[in-house]
């Protein structure tokens, strides 16, 4: 079984935020298989489905950013998943708007969501998929992060949010290291 988890605030005055890029990409992924979040518990909205005959768990948690690790870790055990079965998805400020890095591990950088999975699961061995929100140096981080994407900027991240869609789908079905190989761009991009 995997565990897909999209990493978001929860509440009308974040949504379509940068910092919710996470939770963009879950809404895109249920609408596409056609199902619904309908379960609220482990401190998390999810469904159980299947993608590629492959049961998974597609999860936004209901906690604030910071402390998602408090539902990765609630929902992780108690369906026992491993955590290199586990794939977050999360914004990221150090890659360009629309750009996307799929790593198998790291603490988290600047993340705080990533930070708090990778402190709850006792392990930087957690595959994630990192969005490029970009950045604005005339505009503070917090301010930035919680700002809500343009119209020029929504147009590149839909191509990008289908992407990751189809990243998903290959998760269930690939070694990680070969969904890094297919979706990661190339040192020249």
């Amino acid at each position: 079984m995997k565990l897909i988890v999209g990493l978001g605030n929860i509440g009308k005055e974040y949504e379509k935020t940068r910092h919710n890029i996470g939770f963009m990409v879950i809404d895109k992924l249920i609408e596409r298989l056609n199902v619904k979040l309908d379960q609220n518990k482990f401190k998390t909205n999810f469904v159980k489905t299947k993608i590629a005959q492959e049961d998974v768990i597609i999860a936004k948690p209901l906690t604030y950013m910071n402390l998602s690790g408090e539902a990765v870790l609630q929902i992780a055990s108690f369906f026992r998943i491993d955590n290199e079965d586990i794939l977050i998805i999360h914004d990221d400020l150090d890659l360009p708007l629309g750009r996307i890095r799929l790593r198998d591990n790291g603490k988290g950088g600047n993340h705080n969501g990533m930070k708090n999975i990778v402190l709850h699961l006792n392990d930087s061995k957690i595959p994630r998929i990192r969005i490029g929100i970009g950045k604005d140096p005339l505009i503070p981080q917090k301010n930035f992060v919680l700002g809500r994407f343009n119209n020029e900027e929504m147009s590149i991240l839909d191509k990008t949010i289908d992407v990751c869609v189809d990243a998903i789908y290959d998760f269930t079905k690939l070694t990680f290291s070969n969904l890094m190989n297919k979706y990661n761009p190339s040192k020249d991009e």
